[in-house]
């Protein structure tokens, strides 16, 4: 039997997993685009915790800026309100099953913010 992930990266235009989700976490510093808020079904929206627009911008999900993009935002991550809301979440994980929700196209998934937060949690265990 496979271990359930702790920390889970999904789109928030997903259909919702019933336990499987467990706290669904919106951690987009912009609403998602043509998405109603009573649609998301959120339990938490972690705006402190997302990139910078500037850094968002100049990104752009070019997957050769990836690497500096995830060295970029690990130092916004290190700020004391952002870091604050990483322990926050970090603790939430520790107990259960969180999944972090983002609007990003499905392939670029595993090069968004989400996915550096997920590394930051400790990914799976």
């Amino acid at each position: 039997m496979t271990k359930p992930e702790r920390v889970r990266v999904r789109r928030v235009y997903d259909e919702v997993s019933p336990g499987e989700d467990g706290l669904r976490v919106l951690v987009d510093r912009v609403w998602p685009r043509g998405m109603k808020k009573e649609d998301a079904r959120l339990d938490e929206w972690a705006k402190r915790i997302a990139p910078s627009t500037e850094l968002r911008k100049w990104y752009a999900h070019d997957a050769e800026r990836f690497g500096e993009f995830a060295e970029r935002y690990r130092a916004e991550l290190s700020e004391p309100e952002a870091r604050e809301a990483l322990d926050r979440l970090r603790e939430q994980a520790d107990g259960g099953t969180v999944t972090l929700l983002t609007s990003v196209k499905e392939e670029q998934l595993d090069r968004s913010h989400a996915a550096v937060l997920r590394e930051e949690l400790g990914g799976t265990g």
